[in-house]
């Protein structure tokens, strides 16, 4: 094939070498950053093409999405490739076939792409079983962003007390059930085979899960099969099980019956296919034709697919190895996997069936407690082979490695109720595999730690370990302490105290500046962790304005000009709307603004408008005319409370049973402007339907009949976390002086940007501990807390109208200090999809080819 000439992007050659993705999900993602970070030289030129209108998201941790309704939640670290000129991502576009002749990958409008390597990363898509109605409009899958949106619109529909039927009691079937039943409807599930999960647990273990599952008010039906779907009365679906029996009342149903390799546009081009479907690929990831690779769940390595993130991670990384001249091959795959089904650990590793020839079995099964652990070992009990662990996994992380490895004892001793006390990590041998997601054995973890990574987050980049699900931190952390790393409290290098210490330190002594505590408690003069985080210390406790003084230049970006900075230089600007509420010539302003300033509108997840756009000369202008109007600065800039979300309750809805907007107003009202380690976010809802996704918030109020129920340490985000529940049926008063002893607790005991999830994590004791400070005042400290809360409810001013009474303050909200009426000439804007977006200077538009010519 002949050279084609190099192109030119803004002065910089332009490889002329272009490698076509078809696909972005978490694999094809992987794939393009693993060939962008090894491809020095920049050989290569990357052209993405994803058909869903999200770029690549955390489909593993699909089902958090339920908690937050909002998809930036999920959206994998760096998905859009912000600042590279040489990835295209071409977001709602397919491939709809492969011309292997003119190597051109043909796009869904007829345009064209021509490749040097293509690389099919199409997935998988769920298998629908051949049912008489499946076809029903209230029949769903559970894959995608979208499938979720549709099943949440059809169950906020459904009538009170409805039904829902999830078909396939794997996890992805239990996590299914668990989103139904917060979106209020009563889930069954419909497992063909006799146990749940059967692919990761045995009998016993599927016997107490299912236990485990039924407790949690999921009706879980076993070794039967569906064998006919009809619409009833009410918009609803009969259900016929191969039992005979039925259930009726059902609002909908979800397939989650297992996945197909989506190979047919490698079928339409001719390339071989496996037996039980998949793109047929060698060792190196390539199929026949010696252009073309498939990785992730598409491929069929040596006719086998493999439905788990890690390996195709390792498939991932073969072909970015190949593309740049290596000659790497698949490893093979661990097939074990740590889980939490509806809340309840699962975990299974090695031959946890016990199918070797002459294995043998212990087993440890306490239905009280809720737990079930069984290790198979080889006949003569001296060779682990594989486990299987339900209701609590703690030993998934030492046991998981020790796979075919000499047991160091007794294997009872490893999953007895004191297991682990006699046995470490230090028992394994460094081959070891800690982090099965990135393939990172103990003796890298410990390679990485003697050359100076010295604590989780240094060992992460240094080897990736624990940057895909987490489950491997804890073996991460054990691995620094048994190397004899001691775990420092030290805020930075300039602080030896904590943030909690810091924190009493200023209570304590009254100071008010950063320079007075760095003189007289820690030294040097500060740096970007210690600096903000004092800066958040003064915050929380006085009421001066940030920008007043010393403090504003502790601030970061957003915080120092009191907006969120965007990735073209331009800010956002989120109004307060509390509890969602509005009125209409509020909304009227928000339009006019935006017209005048030409900004991006967008609603959030929060129930509140998003300004994009602004310059930051703009946003004193743009805050009179909206606090003229008599809105508030939404912070959504800074740690501390960002909003809380409600629903309408009592107010309009049918089910509610309390206030919800009221509580969410005066909620809001109280706690706005209140620093924090981290941003905050709130939740209430007006029954236990939950349209305000509380239980996904770190402080979600649940209205019941009797009160109010409070749940705390729920987030969304990279890490999800359920939040947990602290009282329930307590009155407004009660409620009120609860969140006051949480938040406040909260402040002065967390640690640096430590959300509450792992925060309540971190007290000894946990949320007993928890429960006993806030609700029983266990520490006697409950009036100084509430104390406290009343003086930042006391004391609290806007952010935004002290600036705009202030000159000095005003004089900060310039793109250059020495020409002040001169706008950044950088800023550019184009409309694409009928929408404003930046243009980043030097990056290629999606879909927009850079000329030949050397144009801009």
């Amino acid at each position: 094939m002949p050279e084609r000439p190099t192109e030119v992007l803004g002065g910089v050659p332009v490889p002329s070498k272009t490698v076509v993705v078809v696909g972005h999900g978490m694999v094809g993602h992987r794939f393009v950053q693993e060939l962008r970070e090894r491809d020095v030289t920049d050989q290569w030129r990357v052209v993405v093409v994803c058909d869903e209108p999200s770029p690549a998201y955390d489909r593993v941790g699909l089902s958090s999405y339920v908690n937050s309704w909002d998809p930036d939640e999920l959206a994998l670290e760096g998905n859009t490739y912000p600042g590279d000129p040489l990835v295209t991502l071409l977001v709602g576009r397919s491939v709809t076939s492969i011309n292997r002749v003119a190597r051109t990958a043909v796009l869904d409008d007829d345009s064209s792409i021509v490749f040097d390597a293509l690389v099919i990363a199409t997935g998988s898509y769920p298998f629908v079983p051949p049912v008489r109605g499946a076809d029903s409009p209230n029949c769903f899958v559970y894959r995608t962003l979208d499938d979720l949106d549709k099943i949440r619109a059809t169950a906020e529909a459904a009538p009170a007390g409805a039904n829902a039927v999830v078909v396939g009691g794997g996890l992805l079937g239990l996590e299914a059930a668990n989103a139904l039943k917060l979106l209020g409807l009563k889930p069954h599930v419909v497992e063909f085979a006799p146990r749940l999960m059967p692919l990761q647990v045995d009998e016993g273990g599927g016997a107490l899960l299912a236990g485990l599952v039924t407790e949690l008010g999921v009706s879980v039906h076993t070794g039967v099969g569906t064998t006919a779907i009809e619409p009833a009365g009410d918009n609803t679906l009969h259900v016929t099980l191969s039992d005979g029996s039925s259930i009726d009342n059902a609002a909908l149903l979800v397939f989650s019956a297992g996945i197909r390799p989506r190979d047919q546009l490698a079928r339409d081009a001719g390339l071989d296919v496996g037996e039980r479907g998949g793109v047929l690929v060698d060792d190196g990831c390539r199929t026949a034709d010696p252009d073309i690779y498939a990785i992730g769940e598409v491929a069929a390595v040596n006719g086998v697919c493999y439905g788990l993130v890690a390996p195709g991670y390792s498939t991932a990384e073969v072909v970015a190895d190949r593309l740049l001249g290596g000659k790497s091959e698949f490893p093979g795959a661990d097939l074990s996997t740590k889980l939490k089904a509806l809340g309840v650990d699962v975990a299974s590793f090695g031959d946890a069936m016990g199918a070797s020839e002459g294995a043998l079995e212990v087993v440890f099964n306490d239905p009280v407690a809720g737990t079930y652990a069984k290790v198979v070992v080889s006949d003569d009990a001296k060779t682990l082979l594989g486990g299987v662990l339900v209701g609590d996994a703690g030993q998934y992380a030492l046991l998981k490695p020790m796979v075919g490895g000499p047991l160091p004892g007794d294997p009872a001793a490893l999953i007895a109720p004191a297991a682990g006390e006699g046995v470490g990590l230090s028992a394994l041998p460094d081959s070891a595999e800690i982090c099965s997601c990135n393939g990172v054995s103990k003796g890298d973890i410990c390679s990485a730690i003697a050359h100076g990574a010295q604590d989780v987050t240094a060992v992460k980049t240094c080897t990736k370990a624990g940057t895909t699900c987490g489950g491997c931190i804890p073996s991460i952390n054990r691995l620094l302490a048994d190397s004899g790393v001691a775990v420092s409290k030290s805020l930075c290098d300039h602080f030896h105290q904590s943030r909690s210490e810091l924190f009493e330190i200023v209570r304590a002594t009254g100071i008010r500046t950063f320079t007075d505590l760095v003189a007289r408690y820690g030294k040097g003069g500060g740096c970007e962790i210690c600096k903000p985080t004092v800066a958040s210390i003064l915050a929380s406790t006085s009421s001066d304005h940030i920008l007043s003084g010393e403090q504003a230049a502790l601030q970061d970006t957003n915080d120092h000009f009191l907006a969120n900075m965007q990735k073209n230089g331009t800010y956002s600007v989120v109004p307060r709307m509390p509890g969602g509420e509005v009125t209409a010539e509020q909304l009227i302003v928000i339009g006019e603004v935006a017209k005048e300033f030409g900004l991006y509108i967008k609603v959030t997840g929060g129930q509140r408008i998003d300004m994009f756009g602004a310059r930051v000369e703009q946003l004193p202008l743009i805050w009179r005319k909206l606090v003229d109007a008599g809105m508030e600065s939404g912070q959504a800039y800074g740690k501390s409370l960002r909003t809380v979300k409600s629903c309408v309750g009592t107010s309009w809805c049918r089910y509610g049973v309390q206030d919800s907007v009221g509580m969410a107003v005066d909620l809001e009202k109280r706690y706005r402007g209140l620093r924090s380690p981290h941003k905050i976010k709130f939740g209430v809802s007006g029954c236990a339907r939950e349209c305000a996704e509380a239980r996904g918030k770190d402080v979600g109020v649940i209205a019941t009949e009797h009160g109010w129920n409070l749940y705390v340490g729920g987030n969304g985000g990279q890490s999800p976390a359920h939040a947990q529940l602290l009282a329930s049926g307590i009155d407004d008063r009660t409620l009120v002086a609860y969140i006051d002893r949480f938040l406040m607790f909260y402040i002065r005991t967390a640690d640096r940007l430590q959300r509450t999830a792992p925060w309540i994590d971190s007290l000894e004791g946990g949320l007993d501990h928890l429960k006993a400070v806030v609700c029983d005042d266990s520490l006697g400290i409950a009036a100084e807390l509430e104390t406290a809360m009343e003086s930042h409810v006391a004391g609290y001013k806007d952010e935004w109208s002290g600036v705009l009474e202030d000159e000095e303050k005003l004089s900060r909200f310039v793109s250059f200090v020495n020409a002040p009426a001169q706008p950044d000439p950088t800023i550019e804007f184009s409309e694409g999809s009928g929408r404003k977006v930046p243009v980043l200077l030097g990056t290629p538009q999606p879909g927009v080819r850079p000329p030949a010519n050397g144009g801009s």
